[in-house]
């Protein structure tokens, strides 16, 4: 199905990006580079995918009030249309990320108003016109917007719009379980995990044999490897394997898998096969790792 708006379902944040040249030393101070930077796993797929092409993206998120109209004017401007349910009472969740000097991040999270994401917030309607669904597996870590997040791909699999996870996060995925995550998601037209994350769900070591394992749960699965690039499996066979660009000054992993995904969704839609479409999302990726922030700039 080309042509087209993606729906992306999930959240917006506040991201803290610290960049710390040296290890953290306990008790005292380390010297870092801090930004403040309008972040979230969904919102950052949504920018991506508008970066890589697709012409009408739609974001539905909560953001709390102390921030929201900030977060509206920065999904604006990246040419996002701002599906944002404003929650009076619980201010916009928090990020922040620890960046060392390998690029590599590490996460400190404060849900707030991304885990209010409530049924109220949702409308059949936001799927009018819509020819691809995405969620944010972070919407399934909380009881309220996991009820919303499946809402949404239930009305989605009645109209026949096919339906994208990301599952966002080994270490939520621990907690929840991947039983759990897996029957919540089973029958999804694509799952989208990093390696750590399809370990988390397969107990299998290797990429290759859990994006295999895991294809028998959604119809295609695409494992991302970082600087190895990403593999696609379908119908328990790895189909499609293609490495990263070569990035030469990487500055900050946050948001690297989200670009991946929005540029693999953008190709989608545009009609690309998987293995163009997995190039597509590599070089996003790529793109990813040389800018601070999970956005495109």
């Amino acid at each position: 199905m080309t042509g087209g708006a993606l729906l992306v379902v999930g959240d917006v944040v506040t991201d803290v990006v610290v960049r710390h040249g040296s290890a953290l030393v306990h008790g005292t101070d380390t010297p870092a580079r801090i930004s403040t930077l309008p972040g979230g796993a969904g919102a950052n797929v949504a920018c991506w995918a508008t970066r890589s092409g697709c012409r009408d993206v739609r974001l539905l998120a909560r953001a709390g009030a102390d921030s929201a109209d900030w977060h509206r004017g920065a999904l604006e401007r990246a040419g996002v249309r701002p599906l944002l349910a404003v929650d009076e009472e619980t201010p916009t969740g928090t990020v922040v990320a620890l960046v060392d000097s390998s690029a590599e991040r590490t996460f400190l999270t404060d849900g707030g108003a991304v885990l209010r994401l409530s049924p109220d917030d949702w409308s059949p309607s936001l799927l009018d016109g819509v020819t691809r669904l995405h969620v944010s597996g972070y919407l399934l870590f909380a009881a309220t917007s996991r009820a919303t997040a499946l809402l949404a791909m239930r009305e989605a699999g009645r109209r026949g719009v096919p339906v994208s996870v990301d599952p966002a996060s080994a270490g939520f995925l621990a907690g929840l379980g991947a039983g759990v995550f897996l029957d919540l998601v089973e029958g999804v037209d694509l799952l989208l995990p990093n390696a750590d994350e399809a370990r988390e769900l397969t107990g299998l070591p290797e990429p290759a044999d859990a994006a295999a394992k895991l294809s028998r749960h959604a119809g295609r699965v695409v494992v991302t490897l970082g600087d190895r690039g990403a593999l696609l499996a379908a119908g328990g066979t790895v189909a499609v394997r293609v490495p990263a660009p070569d990035v030469r000054d990487p500055v900050d992993s946050t948001g690297a898998g989200d670009a991946f995904t929005g540029g693999f969704l953008a190709a989608l839609l545009a009609g690309a096969d998987d293995a163009t479409a997995t190039a597509a999302g590599c070089r996003a990726g790529a793109e990813a790792v040389a800018t601070v922030g999970g956005r495109p700039v």
